[in-house]
């Protein structure tokens, strides 16, 4: 009976060891420049979500797989439990918060409306009957759903997706993230777009949990360790080329 029921410890400690030592699933977008995106020489995910998540599992200890999957999905996967973590821009909205816990906020956002050089639109009151795209499952959905109801909403997937709609004349306009419209601006639509009207729906962005999830006090202690010690301003200044303020 006693080599019994040393057999029956030993299998609980080595499958409770390696139920321990498993790697958490944090959840990433598959495109969201600068924060998050596949790098062509690589082929491996970086940007500034990316890496300052890194920094954060290297303070807090932390052993994970990145795993970047459609944004829509981060969410749901969280609720269901499937998802360890999520840090992919999101905004901490009310909203959410009843579905999913949030580390406190690591970015302050906001919308930008990008519209072709040129063009008529110079707010969110020209855009009754205009084509305004937007990504899929994101907090510029609601926005615009709430502000401006007469526009003509087209959802996109990705952002690529959506700037090259705005590009090819398929859409009037497009509202985003500000990081991200801002980036488009000086690289790839240089001349050739441009920011109208104000930094719409101010949010901060926090990386998301299930409900419960113990990770959350760690993540925002190991969080406040990275801005005092000025390690998280060194990566913001990298992917933004600014001091964070």
């Amino acid at each position: 009976m006693k080599n019994f029921m040393l057999a029956i410890v030993l299998v609980f400690s080595v499958f409770a060891g390696s139920a321990s030592a498993a790697k958490l699933v944090v959840a990433t977008d598959t495109n969201f420049p600068p924060f998050e995106f596949k790098d062509p020489e690589t082929g491996q995910h970086v940007g500034f979500d990316v890496e300052i998540w890194a920094a954060i599992a290297h303070e807090a200890g932390l052993d994970y797989e990145l795993q970047p999957m459609a944004f829509k999905g981060i969410v749901p996967g969280l609720q269901s439990s499937q998802l360890d973590a999520g840090i992919a821009g999101m905004s901490i909205t009310d909203k959410r918060k009843e579905v999913i816990d949030f580390s406190d906020g690591y970015y302050d956002s906001g919308l930008l409306l990008l519209v072709p050089q040129g063009s008529s639109v110079q707010g969110l009151g020209d855009l009754a009957d205009k084509k305004i795209a937007t990504k899929t499952g994101t907090t510029s959905v609601d926005f615009l759903k709430e502000k401006a109801p007469a526009a003509k909403l087209t959802l996109f997937p990705n952002d690529n997706a959506m700037f090259m709609e705005l590009m090819t004349g398929g859409v009037d306009a497009v509202m985003f993230d500000k990081p991200v419209v801002e980036s488009f601006v000086s690289k790839r639509g240089a001349g050739k777009v441009a920011i109208v009207g104000d930094l719409y729906a101010g949010q901060p962005y926090g990386i998301g949990f299930p409900k419960g999830s113990p990770l959350v006090e760690k993540v925002n202690a190991a969080l406040a360790k990275l801005k005092a010690s000025g390690e998280y301003a060194k990566i913001y200044e990298k992917w933004f080329g600014v001091a964070p303020r």
